[in-house]
C-alpha cells in the first residue's frame, strides 16, 4: 500500500508531511519519557524484520492480487505505539530513498497510512481492549487478527481520500473505495493471521515482553528475541524473499481496474524533480541491481532481492537503533 506521487497533489503531501511530522515528534516526546532502555536493540531488530517482511507480497486467491504485511500493530505490541511509529517511520523512508518504493512526496501519507492507524487506533482502542480480558492463546490470536484488519481499512480508506482530495478524476471516489476496502479486507486477514503467529510465538517463549510493566521484562529474555528477529530478518529478506507473488498489490490492483494500468502517470516539475532524485539515491531500485533488465536472468534477480534484503534490514536496523541511543542519551542529559 506504498503510494507512488502520481497519487498525491503537492498540497495533500505537504499537509500529511506536517501530520506525520506532528506525530513524529510527539512519538519521540513520548518515548523519551516511557522508553524501556533494554528495548532499544528491540527498535532496530523488529525495524529491520519488518522492512524484511514487506518485501514478501503473498498472493490472494483468484483476485489477480497480492499483499504484504504493514507492521505497525507488530510493532506496536512488541515496542509500544510510540517507538513502533517512530520505527514504522525509519522503515518506510528508507525504502523511500534507498530502493524507490513509495514516492518522495507521498511518503508523510505512506507513514501516517500505514502507522497511525495502527500504532494509534487499532492498538490502543482495539488490542488493548480485547487482551485485557486475559493473556492465552485464543485471545492473543484474535486480538491480533481484528487490529491488523481494522488498521489496514482505516488505511486503505485514508488512502482513496487522500487521493480524491489530490484531485485524480481518474479515481472516481465510489469505483475505488469500492475496489480498495474489499482486496485490504483480505490482504488484512492474510497480514492477521502471520501477525498473530509471530506475537503467539513471542508470547509463549517470552510472554513477559507483552507486558507493559517494565519491572517484569528481563534482559535476557530481549538479548533472546534480538538474536532470533535477527536471524529472521537475514533469512527472510536474503532467502524467502524470492518467492514474493509478482501480482500487483492491492493498491495497484484496484488503480488497474479502473484505469487499465498500474500506475498514474504524473505531471509537472515537481514530480520530475522527485523522481529524478529518487532515481539517483536509489541503491537499489525496486529492490534489484541497477543493471539492464532486458539482460538480466533469475539468478541476477536473486542476487538483486538477497542484496537488497540484507542491506536494507541492515541499513534499517542501524537508523532504528542509533535513533534510540539518541533519545536514551538525551532522557539521561535532561535528568542529570
Amino acid at each position: 500500500m506504498h503510494m507512488a506521487d502520481a497519487l498525491i497533489s503537492p498540497y495533500v503531501g505537504g499537509t500529511m508531511y506536517i501530520a506525520t511530522g506532528a506525530t513524529l515528534a510527539y512519538s519521540i516526546k513520548k518515548v523519551q519519557e516511557n522508553l524501556d532502555d533494554r528495548k532499544i536493540p528491540m527498535m532496530g531488530v523488529m525495524g529491520a524484520f519488518v522492512f524484511a517482511a514487506q518485501m514478501i507480497n503473498f498472493s490472494i486467491p483468484v483476485t489477480g492480487s497480492s499483499g504484504h504485511i504493514g507492521g505497525g500493530l507488530l510493532l506496536s505490541i512488541l515496542l509500544g505505539p510510540y517507538a513502533g511509529f517512530i520505527t514504522m517511520a525509519v522503515i518506510l523512508a528508507i525504502q523511500a530513498l534507498f530502493f524507490a518504493d513509495g514516492g518522495l512526496l507521498a511518503l508523510g501519507c505512506n507513514i501516517f497510512n500505514l502507522g497511525f492507524y495502527t500504532c494509534f487506533i487499532a492498538y490502543p482502542l482495539i488490542y488493548k481492549k480485547l487482551i485485557k480480558k486475559g493473556y492465552n492463546t485464543k485471545n492473543v490470536f484474535l486480538s491480533t487478527i481484528l487490529s491488523v484488519v481494522v488498521g489496514l481499512q482505516l488505511g486503505a480508506f485514508s488512502v482513496v481520500v487522500e487521493t480524491i482530495l489530490s484531485g485524480k478524476t481518474e479515481l472516481p471516489f465510489s469505483t475505488f473505495v469500492l475496489l480498495m476496502q474489499p482486496i485490504h479486507l483480505a490482504i488484512g486477514i492474510v497480514e492477521g493471521v502471520i501477525t498473530g503467529s509471530i506475537v503467539l510465538f513471542v508470547y509463549k517463549m517470552k510472554p513477559e515482553i507483552l507486558n507493559e510493566k517494565k519491572e517484569t521484562i528481563k534482559t535476557d529474555a530481549v538479548k533472546k528475541l534480538v538474536v532470533i528477529f535477527t536471524l529472521l530478518s537475514l533469512i527472510v529478506g536474503g532467502f524467502v524473499s524470492w518467492f514474493a507473488s509478482s501480482n500487483p498489490d492491492g493498491l495497484e490492483w484496484s488503480i488497474q481496474k479502473i484505469t487499465g494500468s498500474e500506475d498514474l502517470k504524473s505531471k509537472g516539475s515537481l514530480y520530475e524533480k522527485l523522481g529524478k532524485f529518487q532515481e539517483k539515491l536509489s541503491l537499489f531500485p525496486d529492490y534489484q541491481f541497477k543493471v539492464d533488465t532486458k539482460n538480466k536472468d533469475l539468478s541476477q534477480e536473486r542476487m538483486g532481492t538477497s542484496t537488497s534484503g540484507i542491506v536494507g534490514a541492515v541499513i534499517v536496523f542501524a537508523f532504528a537503533l542509533f535513533i534510540g541511543i539518541i533519545i536514551k542519551a538525551r532522557k539521561k542529559s535532561k535528568t542529570t
